[in-house]
């Protein structure tokens, strides 16, 4: 059901700036065009739960003073505007279906030199747009409905991409001096001294060695886990699957990542099963620790 008549524009200039409120309240038929802007969200994504209020805030907060502002409010993607703002307010179902609608679509048209880091592309772009940082609003409340959503989240995603074929080593392969691994042990454990400074170069290879051969999914879960520390609910949103199934998928990353750390420290070390689990042992109880040394 639309608003109710003259409720709406209040609503707008909560948000625009004063500069323009005498032009916004003088313009002929702004309430109507409103009360449009809201049904075409509403209509677009039904089930969307988002206040009035919220949406023109957003709306308002990027009108400019060049031009008309009512021409520029004409020529809204409404559809899109209004499933931004749903994922900047953390609405649920609005991040299924931006992740679903949009991300994954902007996924599919990335550049081919893009191809096999797809995961890792789309993590870092969820982490930048999704996610609010010391307090600040997510970054996808920068999109201003001038142009298409899928668009404006393609040259986001792009730009992450150019970011990460320019770095010259990726966190989980670059280098970790053996002392960084050894603070992994707490200062009082009497087991400490098995760490020879052979031993603790081979543990921090083993777990370079682990990580990389690890998939980008993998890492990608494990980072936002163990290194951001997301919990399971958050992270089951920014992907649009249950709960439980990504508990179950970053557990089996880490079981894994702790498999294929045993492989390559037996060989590394030319140790026997017993051996290395001795040695394991000592950094598993701390692997989140580990993990945010390695990744960060």
């Amino acid at each position: 059901m639309s608003q109710a008549p003259e409720t709406l524009t209040p609503l707008l200039l909560a948000g625009a700036p004063e500069s323009l409120h005498d032009t916004l309240r003088s313009a002929p038929a702004l309430e109507a065009l409103l009360t449009e802007l809201l049904d075409q969200g509403r209509a677009a994504w039904p089930t969307v739960a988002l206040a009035p209020a919220a949406l023109l805030h957003h709306v308002g907060r990027h009108l400019r003073e060049e031009g008309t502002p009512l021409d520029a409010l004409k020529q809204l993607h409404a559809a899109d505007v209004y499933l931004a703002c749903a994922c900047a307010q953390g609405e649920p179902q609005a991040l299924q279906l931006f992740e679903k609608h949009v991300l994954q679509k902007a996924a599919a048209r990335l550049s081919r030199h893009l191809t096999a880091m797809v995961d890792e592309v789309l993590q870092v772009t969820r982490q930048r747009l999704l996610l609010g940082v010391h307090g600040c609003a997510p970054k996808i409340a920068e999109y201003s409905g001038r142009g298409s959503l899928g668009g404006w989240v393609r040259i986001v995603a792009s730009r992450i991409g150019g970011e990460l074929l320019e770095q010259t080593g990726r966190h989980e392969q670059s280098s970790t001096p053996p002392e960084a691994l050894e603070q992994l042990l707490s200062r009082d454990d009497p087991e400490r001294n098995v760490l020879q400074a052979h031993s603790r170069q081979a543990l921090s290879e083993s777990l370079q060695a682990a990580l990389a051969t690890l998939s980008e999914r993998e890492r990608a879960l494990l980072r936002l886990h163990h290194l951001h520390g997301l919990t399971m609910d958050r992270i089951a949103t920014l992907y649009a699957e249950p709960r439980s199934s990504v508990a179950r998928h970053v557990a089996q990353a880490r079981e894994r990542l702790l498999k294929l750390t045993h492989r390559e420290l037996a060989a590394r070390l030319k140790l026997d099963g017993r051996e290395v689990e001795s040695l394991l042992g000592l950094v598993q109880s701390r692997l989140d620790l580990s993990l945010h040394r390695l990744m960060s």
